[in-house]
């Protein structure tokens, strides 16, 4: 049979380790995460504005072209070591847009091309983004699959 805890003791050690640790500031974190995030959106847009009126793109052509351009603008950085820096600095911020998918592949790519161009590069290369694909393309299937027997 287990002691009982000792919640004194327990508050003690609890007290004694936070008064190591560094303080938090969430609202700076978030406020920071917000920032970088909502820029790289703003990139993306004045993306989508330039290739509307320059290129005279519309609809799924533009929406294609500016999802490329943002996936090689997230891979370019992330070779030449600016998203890292980004990343530390924003956080969840440079997460979550289209770029931070891109970074997610590219970076593993980018430590392991020493071990060879199969073996390494390419078989690394979806370790951290890989179970987003499959559970995208799984997910998007059952969805498909229920809209075609539902009839919609």
């Amino acid at each position: 049979m287990n002691p009982p805890l000792d919640n004194h003791a327990n508050r003690n050690y609890l007290a004694y380790v936070s008064s190591f640790a560094a303080p938090t500031k969430h609202f700076h974190n978030c406020l920071r995460a917000f920032t970088v995030g909502g820029g790289i959106c703003c990139v993306g847009q004045f993306i989508r504005v330039m290739l509307e009126n320059w290129a005279h793109l519309a609809g799924d052509e533009l929406a294609g072209t500016v999802s490329a351009v943002l996936i090689f603008l997230g891979c370019l950085l992330t070779g030449l070591g600016v998203y890292d820096r980004i990343g530390k600095a924003a956080g969840a911020g440079s997460i979550v847009p289209i770029t931070g998918f891109a970074n997610s592949v590219a970076s593993p790519a980018l430590e392991f091309k020493a071990e060879g161009l199969v073996t390494g590069l390419a078989a690394k290369m979806f370790v951290i983004a890989g179970p987003i694909i499959v559970y995208g393309v799984l997910a998007g299937a059952s969805v498909g699959l229920i809209y075609y027997l539902v009839g919609l």
